[in-house]
């Protein structure tokens, strides 16, 4: 098994785990300071291209995106998202991953659902392919986006999806809008580490989109939380070089090239 991959199971009731998703290389080599896990994350369909929903990705571009998140990751573990219809049964699932594995030296693939994909993650497993699971809202595939874990037959259901993915060999798995106490319930059961967006500090490690943590989006989600606001930074920026450049102030003798 990878090192980086064991040292995020260490960390189990250790440390909490930071992950948070990129999309390009400059963003990644900073990231990559701080975060123990890098998602290169299918989200990148509503956040750079506007798409209404993240079934309309493609295994293409989640290859073209990784690859350029990978020249900028070096200590961390680096995990991409398969795409809606790139994992429909344990043939087409390991042909994709393959690819991507390849294309991109990813460190391994994150796939959504529970016991309807378990024969897939175990083929995968038998491979060598390091998988991390994700169960409660699943974007590729709900329709409604309301957090889970409001009814018991719910709960019990994402409960037992976590043991039969804990039991297929994944090394970590995304909790997504969780209800707080099954969040508490799972990451207490499972002895992998649980990762949790909207699903309270009880995971073991936490995942936001990069955009909405530096206030590069618009994003209302209740469990995002605003670091900084690049937008208005880039603003000042842009309006400021404009300035410039209409006033003739921009570019100075320094940035030009003049023969002696």
């Amino acid at each position: 098994m990878n090192n980086k991959i064991i040292k995020i199971l260490n960390k189990k009731n250790k440390t909490k785990i930071v992950c948070l998703t990129a999309y390009s290389k400059n963003v990644a080599l900073i990231l990559d300071k701080y975060c123990d896990l890098i998602l290169v994350g299918d989200s990148l369909g509503s956040v750079l291209y506007n798409y209404k929903s993240t079934k309309e990705v493609t295994l293409e571009t989640m290859i073209n995106h990784s690859k350029s998140v990978r020249l900028g990751v070096e200590n961390s573990i680096m995990i991409v998202d398969m795409p809606y219809n790139t994992y429909r049964n344990p043939r087409e699932a390991l042909k994709n991953v393959k690819l991507v594995m390849k294309e991109t030296r990813c460190d391994g693939v994150k796939l959504e659902g529970g016991k309807k994909i378990i024969p897939i993650i175990k083929n995968l497993v038998k491979n060598r392919i390091p998988v991390m699971g994700h169960v409660g809202i699943l974007p590729q595939t709900d329709k409604k986006f309301t957090f889970k874990g409001k009814q018991q037959q719910e709960s019990d259901r994402i409960l037992s999806d976590t043991m039969l993915l804990e039991k297929a060999g994944v090394f970590s798995i995304v909790l997504e809008c969780i209800e707080t106490k099954l969040s508490k319930q799972i990451t207490e059961k499972i002895k992998i580490p649980t990762i949790g967006i909207g699903s309270s500090a009880n995971c073991d490690g936490q995942v936001l989109v990069i955009d909405d943590l530096i206030g590069m989006s618009e994003s209302k989600f209740k469990f995002v939380k605003k670091y900084a606001n690049v937008s208005k930074i880039i603003d000042t920026a842009v309006k400021r070089y404009k300035s410039e450049v209409q006033k003739k102030q921009f570019p100075k003798a320094k940035h030009s090239f003049k023969i002696k």
